[in-house]
């Protein structure tokens, strides 16, 4: 299990990209998801600041860096 921040977890076998919330694809991504209720959003009020692609069209919301996601997803060395 990925754990994505304030003790949410996702499985790491549906997860299909982690990406920056900051562009507008992936703005609309996020409001088309909100739309038909594939969205969960796992960042407690916080800022968003990864935005992770799951299979079966669902968007997670995440307040860890993209960059902190991949390395707790990659195994230690």
């Amino acid at each position: 299990m990925l754990n994505i921040g304030f003790g949410n977890y996702i499985s790491p076998q549906r997860l299909l990209a982690i990406v920056s919330p900051d562009s507008a694809p992936i703005k609309r991504l996020i409001l088309e998801a909100r739309e038909h209720h594939h969205l969960i959003d796992a960042t407690h009020g916080r800022r968003t600041r990864a935005v992770l692609v799951l299979d079966g069209e669902i968007i997670v919301l995440s307040a860890l860096h993209p960059e902190t996601l991949v390395a707790r997803l990659s195994p230690p060395p």
